[in-house]
């Protein structure tokens, strides 16, 4: 059927390859192990051959819908697999894990050093399919944005979130525009740096069709830079707040919602705001777990200020943005990951949900693994496929100091929300 073509292209693949993924978080999750840390027992390598016959399903399934050729692909995607559960074994490592390094930085070095100083043979290349594995984990990651969780942190922390989030992002996108930094990856750096590092750089390079060897520097820089966040913020909060404020209350909750809204990653916030305690670290963890839910929101507006404008680069004047023309430039896999955070949202407000041991969610920790997983492989596929030529250049130069003047900003106007807003609204609610 005629109808039934439309949906043959890679976004609603994704979405059906996606779909099925998100069915077995929900329905098997304790049979699908997680990503193992090592490689010591007999259990880690029968982890990592099961996350394997899901990769290997999961490509073949969506292959065969695409009506692509799958000549080769099987030894191909064995090497991209094991280069990215490396990838991933690096990240486990306890200094490693310290620093706040993710496993997608490693797959990009990992990725780079093959292509450029080894070789890449014709038979590797079938599975080297970044954007189809990447899609993927974008998806996956809307089953663990919940709704429910951003109503647990109240009307004043919401609207420190939304306030950072869109006040930062237009500071930051229009520092990068000033740097003359294109206007997608002005998009993409601007969204990992006001919301949640790695996903939000990877989830805003899908829609926004962003270059991905942009793309990997840029999550580069996010991973590089937190390190010395994760130990300069503690120190400027226990420096500056005490001087605004003299309630111990108030102070650690400014200090958490400070560092929760300016550390790009969730681990390195969890890292830097443990350093002043629990009440600060528990602040800065709520607050970031609410920005990190914006993701869906920041994504949705900028595919559609794409459909609608174009990329500012390359001019549509001569289309006039119909509903029609919107719909055919939307990129579809978002609709998938808006849809998968409805869902989950759904089931869990049902009490349709597990809680383990620890009292996270089963089912949205495996679609965690999965997205990670996938995110992983794609990281290693776009190594493999880019020039270190191709990253040392002006343009990411300018790419860098926009990032580090932004970040600069970042530090200042999240920490006049977090006063306003748990220095002074609060406490007025409060009484």
């Amino acid at each position: 059927m005629k109808w039934l073509q439309k949906f043959k292209t890679e976004d609603w693949v994704v979405v059906a390859v996606s779909i099925v993924l998100l069915i077995m978080a929900y329905t098997i999750p304790t049979l699908i192990p997680g990503i193992p840390k090592g490689l010591t027992a007999l259990k880690d390598y029968q982890a990592a051959g099961i996350l394997f016959c899901i990769v290997a399903a999961s490509f073949v399934f969506g292959w065969v819908l695409l009506g692509r050729s799958l000549k080769g692909w099987l030894p191909s995607l064995i090497v991209v697999f094991a280069v990215s559960m490396l990838a991933q074994l690096t990240a486990s490592i306890p200094i490693v894990k310290e620093y706040g390094f993710e496993a997608v930085f490693f797959s990009v070095i990992y990725g780079l050093i093959i292509r450029n100083f080894l070789h890449i043979p014709e038979w590797m290349k079938p599975a080297i399919q970044g954007e189809f594995f990447i899609k993927i984990g974008v998806v996956c990651l809307g089953a663990t944005i919940l709704i429910g969780d951003v109503l647990k942190l109240g009307a004043v922390g919401l609207m420190q979130a939304i306030f950072v989030v869109g006040i930062v992002w237009f500071c930051a996108y229009l520092i990068a525009r000033r740097f003359k930094v294109d206007r997608r990856s002005a998009m993409v750096m601007s969204s990992g740096l006001t919301i949640c590092g790695v996903s939000a750089c990877i989830t805003a390079s899908r829609v926004a069709k962003a270059d991905d060897k942009k793309l990997s520097y840029i999550v580069s820089l996010v991973l590089i830079i937190v390190v010395p966040m994760i130990y300069l913020m503690p120190w400027l909060a226990k420096t500056i707040v005490p001087l605004i404020f003299d309630n111990d209350q108030v102070i650690a909750e400014v200090s958490g919602a400070w560092i929760g809204g300016t550390i790009d990653t969730t681990s390195g916030v969890v890292a830097s705001s443990s350093m002043l305690g629990d009440e600060a670290n528990q602040q800065a963890v709520i607050i970031k777990a609410v920005q990190n839910i914006l993701i869906g929101v920041v994504a949705f507006f900028i595919a559609l200020y794409l459909s609608i404008k174009g990329d500012g680069e390359t001019s549509i004047k001569d289309e006039k943005p119909t509903p029609k023309i919107i719909w055919e430039k939307f990129p579809k896999f978002i609709i998938g990951f808006v849809v998968a955070s409805l869902v989950f949202s759904l089931l869990q407000q049902g009490d349709l949900l597990t809680l383990n041991e620890k009292g996270k969610i089963i089912e949205t920790s495996l679609a965690k693994t999965f997205s990670t997983l996938f995110f992983g492989i794609a990281f290693t596929c776009i190594g493999l496929d880019t020039r270190l030529k191709d990253i040392i250049n002006k343009e990411n130069r300018n790419i860098m100091w926009a990032f580090i003047t932004a970040q600069g900003v970042n530090i200042i106007v999240t920490l006049l929300i977090a006063c306003l807003m748990f220095g002074i609204i609060k406490p007025l609610i409060m009484g």
